[in-house]
C-alpha cells in the first residue's frame, strides 16, 4: 500500500495593510441599560437628523422605533 502525505499549501503572509488596520479596531463600547436609561422607561435619541424612540417592554426588552 502505497500512502502520500497531503500538500500543504503555502504559507500565506500578512498584508501589512491588513495588520494596520486589524490593530486600529476599537473593542465595542458595553453601556448598561440601567444607565444609559437613568430610572426611566423610555428615552429619544437623535441620529442622523431623526429622532428615535428607545424603551423597555413590560416583558423587560428593548424596542427602538423610529
Amino acid at each position: 500500500m502505497i500512502t502520500t502525505t497531503p500538500a500543504m499549501p503555502p504559507a500565506i503572509a500578512a498584508h501589512p495593510v491588513a495588520t494596520a488596520a486589524a490593530q486600529a479596531i476599537k473593542p465595542v463600547k458595553r453601556v448598561s441599560s440601567a444607565s444609559l436609561m437613568d430610572g426611566g422607561r423610555e428615552m429619544e435619541i437623535e441620529h442622523g437628523g431623526r429622532v428615535y424612540r428607545l424603551r423597555i417592554t413590560q416583558l423587560n426588552k428593548l424596542i427602538l422605533t423610529a
